[in-house]
């Protein structure tokens, strides 16, 4: 027979290794998230290409992208162009030999010749998130007597917001 002491002891072992329920804990914390949103704004146009001129009226359209962050308001304009005769209304492509061919950009929607970022000449709206294009033609009034040449024109787009 075993001493009490250890039979006692025997006993703390045996429920020492007896398999028992975990014990399980849980601590828990949180953090905060933020960010801010700058209004932003894009524009994107398609070239314009009127194909062959023969003195007859020739017109094509394009289009103006812009996608400004909601509810971002914004107005679009174009500029004259690089001619130094240009203006908003009778804008002037040239060609190499300096000979100057007039053409005319207008919103179809608003009727308003596309002109300066600031001013009557612009085209205003509300950002949605999407990109949104105002209706745009050009044209190339008939009754010019141009020299032959490849003829060409740059429009810079001003988008304030």
């Amino acid at each position: 027979m075993f001493p009490r002491s250890a039979s006692f002891a025997l006993g703390c072992l045996a429920l020492a290794l007896a398999a028992r329920p975990a014990i399980a804990a849980t601590a828990t914390t949180a953090f905060g998230v933020s960010v801010m949103v700058q209004a932003t704004c894009l524009a994107t146009a398609s070239p314009i290409g009127f194909g062959t001129f023969n003195g007859g009226a020739l017109s094509a359209d394009t289009s103006v992208s812009v996608n400004c962050t909601n509810p971002t308001p914004y107005s679009v304009g174009l500029s004259a162009g690089v001619s130094p005769e240009a203006t908003l209304s009778a804008r002037q492509m040239i060609a190499p030999s300096s000979a100057l061919l007039r053409y005319v950009l207008a919103s179809g929607s608003q009727g308003l010749s596309l002109g300066r970022a600031m001013g009557s000449d612009t085209v205003s709206g509300a950002g949605n998130g999407s990109a949104q294009v105002p209706s745009s033609s050009s044209l190339i009034p008939i009754r010019q007597l141009v020299a032959p040449g490849a003829y060409s024109d740059t429009i810079t787009i001003t988008v304030t917001y």
